[in-house]
């Protein structure tokens, strides 16, 4: 594992200054205690990270699972009769685990997984544009459209205007300047700058500016414009952040429904997210997902026991892992080492970090994400492709991330009805000349009820006196629906004075009088 170490520690400085904001704002917008988001952040780091066998995916507090974790709490009283459902909530997960839920992710169409990507990568760049000039209305980490104070993303655009901070836009600017320059450049001129990562020059570049002005500054960036970590006074108020369960009210159902909620939902966005992130691998690895499934079950668990929120695998820091250029999962457990120290030792300079660096090194990664040239490529591996792409990408963008990945889904699926429908049979017209009509339909190899539509479509549209030779020689599996359909057929077509021949492997016949008994499966009056 550490023979990749010069890339991954690197790759995990990154995905540390990424994963910081996110922990803390997920945490506010959840309405828990600001320092579960970071335990969440290093449990997700190192237990998940140490257990699962993704190699370049990142866990830890989720945006999807704010709302439901807000309402957990209020609902359930406290935030010590919520970890209990956290807690319920990573034990069903080991148990999906065990019972090998985890093939539920190879079943997204590739269309959507693209899409969701290109769709948070949009996401990415439309919420950190505010931040960039200063204004952050919404929390770090937020990915919905809608706001509950009634606002959305395109509005909060337009308002930032009115909050523009010459300060945050002058260190979001050099910020930008320093990682494109970084990437681009100087990266390829001197092995210094590919060990150094360029968004920890940034970051010490916002530090530097925010202590080098006075306060009174019009140029100075305000207190809640940056980064806002709890500082413990000592050993004592630190152990103090951590919170424990109240099992006393583990019996109680509706925390049992908050629990099995969370596992649902955790481990839907986790095998998304598993899904994603393997397509961003340079590698192209395959994650076990059983095994993740089992990873996030026990993380939460350890979570849930010691005050953090529910985790899942996140895709905006696995992306920063991968364009950091992360090799394996050390990257994601150094980052988690890198949280607990970092709020351990050195909480105050971690408040010196102004938010609008850390905007200008997502909206890095949001570009990656979102890049135009994914969107033509998409649109020329034609409809069956794009549409469900573009669907899941306006969805995902619009609405969140489940909403818009089963819109896409919906979208596939239909897509796919529509090609069986096309393709459940071939037509050949053998010979047309006046009242002698000979046409061969062949079947293709899988025959379901979902052709029924297309078959009776041909075989109602045969003139009268037609001879049909039927070929089912090809065909694997005849559905009893379309048995069905032929009998009833063969009985339309006596007065329609149409000849039938049937070729299958078991050799040919004239006008069967049953196709369900010729194959078998005539059912016993």
């Amino acid at each position: 594992m550490f023979k990749n170490l010069k890339h991954d520690l690197p790759a995990s400085v990154v995905v540390f200054f990424v994963a910081l904001p996110l922990c803390l704002g997920i945490a506010l917008a959840s309405g828990a205690p600001l320092f579960s988001g970071v335990i969440a952040g290093i449990v997700g780091g190192i237990v998940v990270g140490g257990i699962s066998g993704s190699s370049l995916g990142v866990s830890g507090p989720a945006a999807g699972l704010a709302v439901i974790v807000l309402s957990a709490i209020t609902s359930l009283g406290s935030y010590e009769n919520f970890l209990v459902a956290v807690v319920i909530g990573g034990a069903l997960q080991l148990l999906l685990g065990v019972l090998k839920a985890g093939i539920i992710g190879y079943y997204f169409p590739s269309a959507v997984i693209k899409g969701m990507l290109a769709a948070i990568g949009i996401i990415i760049l439309l919420k950190q544009i505010p931040h960039a000039f200063g204004y952050d209305s919404d929390y770090e980490g937020d990915l919905d459209f809608f706001q509950t104070d009634g606002s959305t993303t395109f509005s909060a655009l337009g308002r930032m205007f009115d909050f523009i901070s010459p300060g945050a836009i002058i260190v979001a600017s050099v910020s930008l300047l320093i990682l494109l320059s970084w990437e681009k450049i100087l990266a390829k001129k001197h092995a210094f700058f590919s060990i150094v990562p360029g968004p920890l020059v940034a970051v010490a570049f916002g530090i530097i500016y925010q202590m080098s002005l006075p306060i009174s500054s019009e140029y100075a960036i305000s207190a809640n414009h940056l980064v806002s970590v709890p500082i413990p006074e000592d050993i004592n108020m630190f152990l103090g952040q951590f919170t424990f369960p109240n099992f006393g009210v583990a019996l109680n159902p509706e925390v049992w429904i908050a629990g099995i909620t969370i596992a649902i939902v955790a481990s839907l966005e986790t095998l998304l997210s598993v899904e994603a992130t393997d397509k961003l691998d340079p590698a192209k690895r395959t994650t076990p997902t059983n095994r993740e499934l089992f990873a996030q079950g026990t993380g939460n668990i350890i979570s849930g026991l010691i005050g953090g929120l529910p985790i899942t695998q996140v895709i905006v820091r696995s992306s920063a892992n991968v364009q950091s250029g992360g090799k394996s999962k050390l990257s994601t457990i150094i980052h988690g080492g890198f949280l607990l120290l970092a709020v351990l030792l050195i909480p105050t300079l971690l408040n010196k970090i102004p938010l609008a660096v850390l905007a200008a090194v997502l909206i890095i990664v949001g570009y990656k994400l979102a890049k135009p040239a994914l969107f033509k490529q998409m649109f020329y591996l034609g409809k069956t492709q794009f549409v469900p792409f573009i669907v899941t990408v306006i969805g995902v963008v619009f609405t969140d991330l489940l909403m818009g990945i089963g819109l896409g889904l919906a979208v596939g699926i239909t897509t796919i009805l529509i090609q069986n429908y096309k393709n459940s049979h071939f037509l050949h017209i053998l010979e047309s000349d006046g009242d002698d009509h000979r046409v061969q339909m062949t079947l293709s190899e899988e025959i379901s009820f979902l052709n029924k539509g297309a078959i009776l479509r041909e075989l109602n549209s045969l003139p009268k006196n037609t001879k049909l030779v039927l070929d089912v020689r090809k065909t694997v599996r005849l559905h009893y629906d379309i048995l069905e359909i032929l009998d009833e057929f063969a009985f339309r077509a006596k007065s329609k004075n149409i000849d039938i021949k049937l070729i299958s492997n078991r050799g040919e016949v004239d006008n069967p009088d049953s196709f369900k008994d010729y194959f078998g499966v005539a059912i016993p009056s």
